[in-house]
């Protein structure tokens, strides 16, 4: 029996195992629903090793760090107004980066490749390549590239990522004894959607729009984080604010101009990813990183709740895991700290994983055809989803 990744499938997808081969044998790639998984593409080269296997959060019950528990919590912002325009919060992961930078640290950060229209990891060696990974991505990323090109020893580095990629990522610096020389931060992650399901968005958007060049999950504009406007495309305000929940709002921009779309307004990819319609079945039944629970340093997200509800600029929720993490957040330099109990800082995040609706089988076989979007099928099927949920929640 080999001693190797190649009977795990549904798995996070993090690309650590691709990065730990020593024979560079492991390829990440979609699976049939659109989610990354890890393929050996010549099983005469494995060595059995079985370093695949013991850096992979996925075959593990446990968390990497086991001592999993929050030693300080803050709310936070950045001093620069550009920077907290700009950021889908308060602007604290960006001011973590920029600081880490200037101190000689490359930062490994996620960024939205046009070409490919996916979210990746890269590394960022100055605070201008820093800067392209401001903003939420909601969609899964790809790290095989950028985790293979990190440098074991003789460079420090911040990596950010999803906390299942950043758990192995924990296993794989604690294999190769390099700990020392690695920040690790992750966020608050709800799930991640098919990517077949951003491929048939983008796919509906096109013929409108045409070619994208730029995509934005929660642009704020400069009208506030929890107010949504609706912009016409020469910059006149076209809508009054909305409740602050419809902060979900998508920008996607072409060439001469772009649209904006609300999960409010019935936002047909927030509907698949919100909608807990398109997720994948190992966020669903296996995410263990849920509310206090990380391998991370820091953590970061939004800062729901009642305490900040009359703030539109924008507020990070930012947590210690390890005592290096605390010391890291109390040098920060150009950012605003105000330390809260865990429970202010981490309210509204889930504490339970999401669970698979109804309809979910029925929309993966209808992305996986290829059927359009915004076509009858689709509206049958999210229709028959609404149905089903109002007579449960009547029962």
């Amino acid at each position: 029996m080999r001693n190797n990744i190649s009977t795990i499938h549904n798995c996070y997808g993090c690309g650590v195992c691709a990065a730990s081969c020593g024979k560079k044998i492991i390829k990440i790639e979609l699976n049939a629903d659109g989610f990354y998984e890890p393929r050996i593409i010549d099983e005469s080269q494995c060595t059995n090793c079985g370093i695949c296997v013991d850096v992979c959060a996925f075959s593990h019950e446990e968390l990497a760090n086991q001592e999993n528990k929050p030693v300080k919590s803050w709310a936070a912002w950045s001093n620069d107004e550009r920077v907290r325009r700009k950021c889908s919060s308060g602007g604290a992961g960006f001011e973590i980066g920029k600081q880490l930078i200037e101190q000689g640290y490359q930062a490994v950060g996620c960024r939205y490749d046009i070409q490919e229209q996916r979210a990746e990891h890269y590394i960022a060696t100055t605070i201008e390549e820093f800067v392209q990974s401001i903003g939420s991505k909601y969609i899964q990323s790809y790290t095989a590239e950028a985790f293979s090109q990190i440098k074991r020893k003789g460079q420090k580095y911040l990596v950010t990522g999803t906390p299942c990629q950043i758990d192995s990522f924990r296993r794989m610096i604690r294999k190769f004894r390099c700990e020392d020389n690695f920040i690790l931060l992750d966020f608050f992650c709800h799930c991640v959607p098919s990517m077949y399901a951003w491929k048939a968005y983008i796919k509906m958007l096109e013929p409108k729009i045409g070619e994208v060049t730029y995509a934005s999950w929660r642009n704020k504009f400069e009208y506030g984080w929890h107010d949504s406007w609706l912009m016409g495309i020469d910059g006149v305000n076209t809508s009054k604010p909305v409740d602050w929940n419809e902060s979900y709002n998508l920008l996607i921009r072409e060439k001469k101009g772009f649209v904006q779309s609300r999960l409010s307004q019935g936002d047909l990819f927030y509907r698949l990813f919100l909608g807990d319609i398109a997720l994948g079945p190992q966020c669903q039944k296996q995410c263990k990183y849920k509310y206090d629970r990380s391998s991370a340093d820091i953590r970061i997200g939004d800062l729901w709740g009642k305490t900040y509800k009359e703030d539109q600029k924008g507020v990070s929720a930012l947590i210690a895991f390890t005592e290096k993490g605390r010391e890291i957040v109390e040098s920060l330099k150009d950012i605003t700290l105000v330390e809260h109990p865990f429970e202010v800082v981490a309210e509204g995040q889930m504490k339970k994983n999401s669970k698979a609706k109804e309809m979910r089988s029925t929309v993966m076989m209808l992305l996986k055809k290829g059927a359009p979007l915004n076509g009858i099928i689709f509206r049958i099927a999210f229709f028959m989803q609404r149905v089903i949920s109002k007579i449960k929640s009547m029962l």
